[in-house]
């Protein structure tokens, strides 16, 4: 069974003592009822996991020494996921999550001319993305980029494969299984829920972007994000 895993957000080095947050350290010691050489693993979301010795248990105290630290490279076909928020704070949460677990390197509030949430909740937001990490037994922590235009994403990120969602009948679309290859870098940009302008659409495809159907249904923001997630991790990692 796998040593239960925590966050930590700092350098992990083999041979360092160092305290948990309080937190952790209730979650340790009162809820798993783990005792002074109990071991345990952390993560620092930058690739960084480490298998720790517990030297002091108290009820709001934890102090551990690293005994060995390993290292998981980022892969080379990262995906990058821009979406339009909604006004809804529990769909944006559950998307969040599942786009955590699904292995999504960068998520990029989009701000669109139809966008219902420009302003995020970076904090909780995080929390989300750490919580969900942990769960999903990963190293690597997603990027949680700034609420940002999408004219600045279009220049920002220049990957192999870029794909834009729209439900625009006027604008070529490509079933998404036809066009999402294996082994590739890919960014994703998902619209509101009153889609992309078909201005907008434009100006994607004048950048290289190549419109993509997610099936014949028309899908919620968050579960056309979800779609597109999940086929990409089954591709890459089944």
């Amino acid at each position: 069974m796998a040593l239960p895993l925590f966050y930590y957000d700092a350098d992990l080095e083999a041979g360092k003592e160092i305290w948990l947050s309080e937190d952790t350290a209730k979650h340790i010691v009162q809820v798993l009822r783990m005792q002074v050489n109990d071991r345990i693993r952390l993560t620092n979301g930058r690739g960084y996991t480490a298998i720790v010795s517990i030297a002091t248990a108290e009820k709001k105290k934890c102090k551990v020494i690293i005994e060995d630290v390993s290292f998981i490279p980022l892969k080379a076909h990262v995906f990058h996921l821009g979406i339009a928020f909604t006004k809804n704070a529990s769909r944006n949460e559950w998307l969040l999550e599942k786009a955590t677990e699904l292995g999504v390197r960068t998520i990029i509030p989009l701000i669109t001319k139809r966008t219902e949430r420009e302003k995020t909740r970076f904090d909780r937001w995080n929390n989300i993305l750490v919580s969900a990490m942990l769960q999903s037994q990963q190293s690597h922590l997603p990027v949680l980029a700034e609420a940002t235009t999408l004219e600045k994403v279009l220049e920002q990120y220049n990957e192999p494969q870029k794909l834009v969602a729209h439900c625009i009948d006027e604008k070529e679309r490509t079933p998404v299984t036809k066009m999402l290859n294996r082994d590739k870098g890919t960014i994703l940009l998902i619209g509101p829920e009153g889609d992309f302008t078909e201005e907008e659409v434009t100006l994607c495809e004048a950048k290289g972007y190549m419109g993509i159907s997610l099936g014949e249904q028309r899908l919620r923001t968050e579960t056309a994000a979800m779609a597109a997630c999940a086929y990409f991790n089954l591709i890459n990692n089944a």
